[in-house]
């Protein structure tokens, strides 16, 4: 078994929720978070906050630490177990750019209901749901 880590972000920007479409050659297609692994000497703040942007050419900035999920998955030759750490993060706008390489073809914010049946994976769903309290925790006391 081969351990990797990740970090992502769940991007909101006037309560709507950034997310990524993913079309790899036909065979990964679906709605998810943007993360990403870990690069050696990143924080994982840096690495979540890197791949957002990266992925969404967004800027955006941390308000606090979601929480993890794992899972696991067939790679070449053994089997792969990932932790993904997700932080809750604001951006300033709603300007977003998918990136091409990385088999993005699609981005965009959206209404929380939106976009937790959107989303692909239900560990993923999982942790909108728990930003989106967060977020709503966090603008209720910065807007008191």
């Amino acid at each position: 078994m081969i351990r990797m880590v990740s970090c992502g972000g769940v991007v909101i920007h006037k309560g709507k929720m950034l997310l990524l479409y993913k079309d790899y050659k036909q065979k990964y297609v679906g709605w998810v978070l943007p993360k990403g692994t870990v690069e050696p000497g990143e924080t994982h703040q840096t690495t979540a906050l890197r791949e957002v942007r990266e992925e969404t050419g967004v800027e955006a900035r941390i308000i606090r630490f979601i929480g993890s999920s794992e899972y696991t998955f067939q790679g070449h030759e053994d089997r792969i177990c990932k932790t993904v750490h997700w932080y809750l993060m604001q951006a300033d706008s709603f300007y977003c750019k998918p990136q091409r390489e990385e088999y993005f073809i699609d981005a965009g914010y959206y209404k929380y209901y939106e976009a937790y049946h959107l989303l692909k994976f239900s560990d993923e769903r999982y942790i909108l749901k728990k930003a989106y309290h967060l977020y709503n925790e966090y603008r209720g006391l910065h807007h008191s």
